[in-house]
């Protein structure tokens, strides 16, 4: 399908299943964080309704279509120029009966969707809490990686209504905002069940965590083992490489 590409950006092969994505060169493009929150998420049940809270360019949606068994997927994206190059990528992939994208904030969902009505929520939010860390001068980068537009807390505060009962959460995150994480979790009864980190080598500090967790859940959490993204050689691990299907 030919799609008309504005001038800064580009269609990205993910080499898998031939999936494609549409990328603005200049803008925040998606990183290995996106790429294992899929896979930590892809054993969610057959014919699960779930929803993408800021979705970016839609790349961990457009991966679940094919690595699960999901009957649909909403992605909910606040900047209108990445949402216009998600569409895109939809119909690019030819995904518009499985993957449906609204232009909205996060915290205004509430007014367009029904309550307790999606079986799971992935997200993988601006890591820098606001006010903190050095800010990108692209306002579309701020957006993406810094809390401008909503909080940690909008984000779990949003999931624990639009997910059903036992509903499950992933999520992907800065390993110094666990504490904060759970808290908030708790707080909005979303108990974290399993808790995987993520190192870039062994014997360095952690880089990522992936996060499921369950609404009205008990408390029982497993941590599962460490992830490492690169070998003793500065290659890829056998199951990095596994997840991107090499």
């Amino acid at each position: 399908m030919k799609i008309k590409l504005n001038k800064d950006e580009k269609i990205e092969d993910l080499q898998f299943k031939n999936l494609k994505m549409i990328q603005n060169k200049n803008g925040f493009c998606f990183g290995i964080d996106s790429i294992l929150l899929t896979d930590f998420a892809k054993k969610i049940k057959k014919d699960a309704r779930v929803i993408d809270l800021g979705t970016g360019t839609g790349i961990i949606a457009t991966l679940l279509c094919k690595k699960t068994t999901l009957k649909e997927i909403i992605g909910v994206e606040i900047q209108r120029e990445v949402y216009d190059m998600a569409q895109k990528s939809i119909k690019l992939n030819q995904l518009e009966n499985q993957f449906k994208i609204i232009n909205e904030d996060i915290i205004d969902l509430n007014k367009i969707l029904e309550k307790n009505t999606f079986d799971v929520v992935v997200t993988n939010p601006p890591y820098k809490k606001k006010g903190t860390g050095i800010k990108n001068e692209e306002k579309k980068k701020i957006i993406s990686r810094h809390e401008t537009t909503a909080t940690l807390e909008d984000f779990i505060r949003i999931s624990k209504d639009l997910l059903k009962d036992k509903g499950e959460f992933y999520m992907v995150h800065r390993p110094d905002r666990l504490v904060d994480i759970i808290e908030i979790m708790r707080k909005y009864k979303i108990e974290p069940k399993i808790i995987r980190f993520v190192y870039s080598y062994q014997n360095s500090e952690p880089k990522l965590v992936l996060i499921k967790a369950i609404k009205n859940a008990k408390s029982f959490l497993k941590i599962e083992k460490n992830l490492y993204i690169y070998d003793e050689k500065g290659k890829y691990t056998e199951e990095i490489n596994k997840i991107y299907n090499k």
